[in-house]
């Protein structure tokens, strides 16, 4: 019976064949002690001299590491490991020897192990990290649809940008210019009057020059857009998503959590309501922590969101800020029209921002007036400018960042170990 790694606490004291690949390796006289992994997990397998051919004892003594086998034997329980069990080996069939695989249990530089990224994935720690993606992306998929919320695919082509920034890939679109799409929102709000509640899951580009832990040129975005919604509501469902999104990871993910080392205290307080602070107090409190050099109408740096996010013990977010820093496209506050109904949530351990987000104009002539200030005039965006001529509604929308949420759950440094193969400034290889 051929089975996968992750069966085998199903498959105890069954004799049972895996497809494997070998990670590591250690022998001492008699036996052999070969760490296998399948893409479903990693197990040790115990090969006895005593309990195999001479020929088998031999092969499990000389394959290299990464050649790939049919590795047969009995299931046990083995309660030394953080898996659970082991193999007791019978038979090994070698598919492929992998000769001088570079990648070797020794310290590698990140430059070198980003060149072999391609191999660099088969490790455990990078299998982890992948894994924990994996989750928040089920999880995602299960709280939308519990929700009812319709996933809708906006374009990765587009005639104009979502964020009126220069900060866009030109392409040629026949003989018209094109740029791939920073986000899907303008399109999903759309989509919302469409269906009321809908998601988006994509890839998106910015062509940033920045090098920070935080950054990437290429990376994805989960963009929920709900008709009927204000921004209070919004901020509730937000809250509600990570904690579900955090929750999951904790409990589907304890072995990859493990192995990063990550400290899972942290994760069981990232528990909806989220505390909130407005841009206003935040300012004052950045002063009182020393920042005098910001000001009222300045963004939040990353020492500015570490700093605010140090004060909470949970996700905060910081709300209404002014409308001079943020996008044509937000509400205005009733009650002072100088800041915006929006929000972004600031992750806790200095892993910055994971959502912006924000109530939308609905308003056919305040939104005529931003087009006119921020120069979006033109047949590019009349489509967007007919969706609050048609029967606007109140509706709110935010986008969530994956490679920093993924960051932040497993407790990684940089950005780079989040995706399978980033796009950095200085790199589009492998």
């Amino acid at each position: 019976m051929k089975i996968t790694i992750s069966q085998s606490p199903k498959n105890e004291g069954q004799t049972v064949t895996i497809g494997a690949w070998l990670a590591n390796k250690r022998s001492s006289g008699k036996i052999a002690f070969l760490q296998l992994r399948d893409g479903t997990g990693f197990m040790q397998a115990v090969v006895a001299k005593s309990d195999v051919s001479e020929e088998t004892f031999q092969l499990a003594k000389s394959m290299s590491q990464e050649s790939s086998m049919y590795i047969t034997g009995k299931i046990v329980e083995d309660t030394r490991s953080a898996f659970g069990y082991e193999m007791q080996v019978s038979d090994i069939e070698l598919i492929n020897e992998a000769i001088d695989y570079p990648i070797t249990p020794k310290e590698h530089g990140t430059e070198f192990l980003m060149d072999h990224r391609h191999l660099w994935l088969r490790s455990k720690r990078q299998h982890a990290v992948m894994k924990i993606r994996n989750e928040i992306i089920r999880a995602t998929y299960e709280y939308f649809n519990e929700n009812e919320y319709v996933k809708i695919d906006p374009p990765v082509l587009t005639g104009s940008s979502a964020e009126g920034t220069t900060e866009l890939f030109h392409t040629k679109y026949f003989d018209e210019e094109a740029y791939l799409s920073q986000s899907g929102q303008l399109y999903m709000e759309a989509a919302a009057m469409a269906f009321g509640k809908v998601f988006s899951f994509g890839p998106t580009f910015r062509a940033e020059k920045s090098k920070t832990r935080r950054h990437l040129i290429e990376f994805w975005m989960i963009e929920p857009e709900m008709s009927f919604v204000d921004h209070a509501e919004s901020l509730e469902i937000q809250e509600q998503y990570v904690s579900f999104v955090a929750q999951s990871v904790l409990t589907n993910c304890k072995l990859e959590l493990d192995v990063l080392e990550r400290d899972t205290s942290k994760l069981e307080m990232i528990k909806a309501p989220f505390p909130r602070i407005s841009y206003d107090d935040a300012v004052t409190l950045l002063k009182e922590k020393g920042f005098d050099d910001i000001e009222w109408g300045e963004d939040f740096g990353s020492p500015h969101e570490t700093a605010i996010a140090e004060h909470f013990d949970k996700p905060v977010f910081i709300t209404n800020y002014p409308a001079a820093i943020k996008s044509f496209y937000m509400k205005p506050d009733p009650e002072r029209s100088d800041v915006v109904l929006c929000a972004d949530l600031i992750a806790p351990e200095g892993y910055g921002e994971i959502i912006g987000g924000s109530q939308r104009i609905d308003d056919l002539e305040l939104m005529t007036k931003r087009f006119e200030e921020h120069g979006l005039a033109g047949e590019a965006y009349n489509w967007y400018l007919e969706l609050s001529k048609y029967g606007s509604v109140p509706h709110s929308g935010f986008g969530l960042g994956l490679e920093r949420t993924v960051a932040w759950l497993s407790g990684v440094d940089h950005v780079r170990e989040t995706i399978p193969f980033p796009r950095l400034l200085n790199r589009l290889y492998p």
